[in-house]
């Protein structure tokens, strides 16, 4: 293994390795499972934040996504092209303007939540044990401490 930090145990090091790479790999199968295929890596997380924050002025999205605002400004041009958002005035600044999903947009983002639940349920049902579906749902709370502050 590579240099390892003091105080740091080689099965800390290998967990978060490993976990690392099967989210990765987990994350990559979810969107191919939805209908992506038009959209950009960029544009489906813009519109899933969308869905899920609601409306929201477009530099917040940028800050959320960890993004250059022109970046999330191209992001956003894509996505009201394919009239998956609008845009209207902010009624507590009106120089800004505020993005939500069109009806459209709504429908995209819940078919591809949809899709992804239905393949992920199916899986677990298909390759995997009643028992370990019960060691997964464990892990996963052990797991949860991770996403805390």
């Amino acid at each position: 293994m590579e240099d390892i930090p003091h105080g740091i145990s080689v099965s800390a090091v290998r967990a978060a390795r490993d976990l690392r790479v099967v989210f990765s790999r987990l994350r990559r199968r979810l969107r191919e499972v939805a209908d992506t295929q038009d959209l950009t890596p960029s544009q489906v997380s813009a519109l899933t934040l969308i869905d899920k924050g609601g409306a929201a002025s477009a530099s917040a999205l940028a800050a959320t996504e960890g993004v250059r605002p022109q970046s999330m400004a191209a992001t956003l041009a894509a996505l009201g092209r394919q009239g998956l958002i609008q845009r209207s005035p902010d009624p507590e600044d009106g120089r800004r303007q505020l993005v939500t999903l069109t009806s459209a947009g709504r429908e995209r983002a819940e078919g591809n939540r949809q899709a992804r639940t239905e393949w992920l349920t199916q899986a677990f049902q298909d390759r995997y044990t009643e028992e370990e579906r019960a060691t997964i749902t464990e892990a996963m709370a052990l797991l949860e401490r991770l996403a805390q502050p």
